[in-house]
């Protein structure tokens, strides 16, 4: 009997040292990102211009939002100017022709910053009016769903931001680039 006894505690401790290897010592809980809040969807805008051109533009994804960065290299912050609001529709400046952009909601997107070399007209950003943008590619994106060059007229360069739906955003000028965050959702968890 005690031969028994014996059997079935060292199999009981084998069960329960082969279950604790098999499970992790403490289970982390699940995390949700807290995302930032206060954003609005109202227009953004600064008047300051730069000569200096565009020559890029790239984006992101992020836990909380969607980024698109117009680079503007040898500009500095304070002479970045732009105009972030939501539209109907974007035009082309100029001739006022429509650019299609899908989504649910529209950002116009225009930087105070030519996308040509002021001195002699020739292109810094090589893309083409109502084109998707050259090396965008949005797939996997909660946010973007379409990103499309409106032209670049008098100094001031456009671009037509398609949004899942009209969602908060928020603009920060940097040095050499201008920077426009889409939240993913209006509230403060991802």
């Amino acid at each position: 009997m005690t031969r028994t006894r014996t059997a079935w505690a060292a199999l009981v401790l084998a069960g329960t040292a082969l279950g604790a290897a098999a499970l992790p010592a403490h289970a982390a809980p699940a995390t949700t990102a807290v995302c930032p809040t206060g954003w609005g969807s109202l227009l953004e805008t600064d008047t300051s211009a730069t000569a200096e051109p565009v020559t890029q533009v790239r984006t992101g994804r992020h836990a909380c939002y969607d980024r698109f960065v117009i680079d503007v290299p040898g500009a500095a912050r304070d002479d970045l100017g732009y105009s972030v609001q939501y539209v109907d529709r974007i035009q082309q400046d100029g001739s006022g022709r429509p650019v299609p952009v899908d989504g649910g909601a529209v950002l116009e997107v225009r930087v105070a910053a030519p996308a040509y070399d002021p001195g002699t007209g020739a292109p810094t950003y090589p893309a083409q009016v109502g084109h998707p943008l050259p090396g965008v590619d949005l797939t996997g994106y909660r946010t973007f769903r379409d990103a499309r060059f409106a032209g670049s007229f008098e100094g001031e360069t456009k671009f037509g931001l398609g949004v899942r739906a009209r969602l908060p955003f928020r603009v920060t000028p940097l040095d050499g680039r201008v920077v426009v965050d889409v939240a993913h959702t209006w509230t403060a968890s991802g």
